[in-house]
């Protein structure tokens, strides 16, 4: 096993493809046990170098909607009333804390999420 550290992106990707060739290793094995080293390199070089950004809020709540297949006349007893669900869904309102709140607890967006700044349409 002659593991090095992932410096560029070609160690990157020659260390992708050294996992490829791992990836039917056996349990207990010198071949699992590089794969599993490997993998924790790669992890920290995505980590590092291929950030996701988290979405903006409204974004997060919508993505939650269609995993749910809820409608917005869902989140009136979350959010309020109808037209205040359709002024925050499209950004001309902000979240206050008490939608914050609820949206986390009822649809378990991560809080973190929620409290993303994100700009309003002015009109």
């Amino acid at each position: 096993m002659n593991i090095k550290p992932i410096k560029t992106e070609k160690d990157y990707s020659n260390t992708l493809s050294q996992i490829e060739r791992l990836m039917e290793a056996k349990p207990n094995t010198s071949q699992m046990d590089e794969l599993e080293v490997l993998t924790i390199l790669v992890e920290a070089y995505e980590e590092q170098h291929y950030k996701i950004e988290a979405p903006d809020p409204i974004e997060a709540i919508k993505f939650r909607m269609e995993q749910e297949g809820l409608k917005q006349k869902d989140l009136i007893t979350i959010v309020g009333s109808k037209s205040r669900v359709s002024e925050i869904l499209n950004k001309k309102r902000k979240l206050t804390i008490e939608m914050i709140r609820n949206l986390h607890k009822q649809l378990h967006i991560p809080i973190e999420s929620l409290f993303l700044d994100y700009k309003i349409d002015r009109l």
